[in-house]
């Protein structure tokens, strides 16, 4: 996260206040909940305000655990060290290069392992239907009745998008020995299959839409936040507009580019496998510039993170820089946080209501 010093500080700021200032919840409750991510501490009787405080601890480890994964900074099981873990090395680079972007740009990540075509002509193609894009919404305007038709599409076709326990969806490659082994923490959970479903089952033909104009972030969300657990609302409203106005006018070797686009649809694709809309939103967009192994990599980094490996990474936007792709990861982290709460707050409101 040092890459982007200004998310950074924002997201310091709200991480120290949720587990170390005032608040609901004692805190022990707060480690604990951190570190099992899970409400179940014995006490069935909690109040709205320990209970809000609880959910946005939740939402935060949840999204966190996106990112760390996504990142390539988790250790990785050594089957030959007993209980142990350690630093692994995949082209000569170990997952500290990762984090710390040294100067793996030109390297590994930009190899032709995956024999796709040439990642440049990718880069000037993905910016040319961004401007392609930006000219169709000045030149017409889109139905209601379309945009509607194209999230469903969407909707339905992230239903069908593999995550990343599948890798049929990649040729073979270096990688193949690069799944991640995760430990074993089994023997801390009551059920260790519980995890992320998705919303609807394959082949229903009416899938749930949460309207996010019904129940919005800035009209609902927040206000709720701040009245039952103070000021936590306008330290995640700043959390949440810092990373999705970032920029830094960039995209690899280029620069003066307008993001904006990219940004909106990487943000809005994770809120519509969730089954969130927007709209205002052209969802076309998102199959115009979210390749489809960008989309794999999105699903398995926010719902299954603890599947992402380096493979994965790899094989999208293969001259884009690591810090660029540490900003592809903070959105799909804050997309991931604020999806979370915007279904457990309006269930909070209904239950207030």
């Amino acid at each position: 996260m040092s890459l982007h010093t200004q998310y950074l500080e924002s997201f310091l700021r709200s991480q120290f206040y949720m587990l170390r200032m005032d608040g609901p919840l004692p805190l022990p409750y707060r480690h604990y909940i951190a570190i099992m991510k899970l409400v179940k501490t014995g006490e069935n009787n909690w109040s709205l305000p320990e209970l809000v405080h609880a959910v946005v601890l939740l939402a935060h480890y949840h999204a966190l655990a996106s990112f760390v994964f996504g990142s390539g900074i988790n250790p990785e099981r050594d089957p030959e060290i007993s209980n142990g873990f350690r630093i692994i090395s995949v082209n000569n680079f170990c997952v500290c290069d990762l984090a710390n972007d040294n100067n793996i740009e030109n390297a590994s990540l930009a190899g032709n392992n995956f024999g796709i075509v040439d990642s440049l002509s990718e880069l000037e193609a993905l910016m040319e239907r961004m401007k392609r894009l930006q000219e169709e919404r000045e030149d017409e305007e889109t139905s209601q009745e379309e945009m509607t038709t194209r999230f469903e599409k969407e909707k339905k076709e992230s239903l069908f998008v593999v995550s990343g326990d599948t890798f049929h969806s990649f040729p073979h490659s270096d990688f193949d020995d690069d799944m991640i082994i995760t430990s074993d923490v089994s023997r801390y959970i009551e059920d260790p299959g519980f995890g992320y479903e998705d919303f609807a089952r394959r082949g229903e033909e009416h899938l749930p839409t949460f309207r996010a104009q019904d129940y919005t972030w800035e009209n609902h969300g927040f206000s709720l936040v701040n009245r039952l657990y103070s000021d936590i609302g306008h330290l995640l409203d700043e959390k949440f507009r810092m990373v999705y106005n970032l920029t830094y006018n960039t995209m690899a070797t280029h620069e003066d580019v307008d993001t904006t686009t990219l940004r909106r649809a990487l943000f809005n694709y994770v809120h519509c496998m969730f089954g969130i809309r927007y709209d205002d939103y052209d969802y076309g967009e998102v199959n115009q510039l979210l390749e489809r192994s960008l989309k794999v990599y999105i699903k398995t980094v926010t719902c299954y993170p603890e599947r992402t490996t380096k493979r994965m990474y790899d094989s999208y936007w293969r001259q884009f820089k690591h810090s660029e792709k540490v900003h592809v990861n903070l959105l799909l982290m804050e997309a991931r946080m604020q999806a979370e709460l915007l279904y457990a707050l309006r269930a909070i409101t209904r239950h207030l209501t």
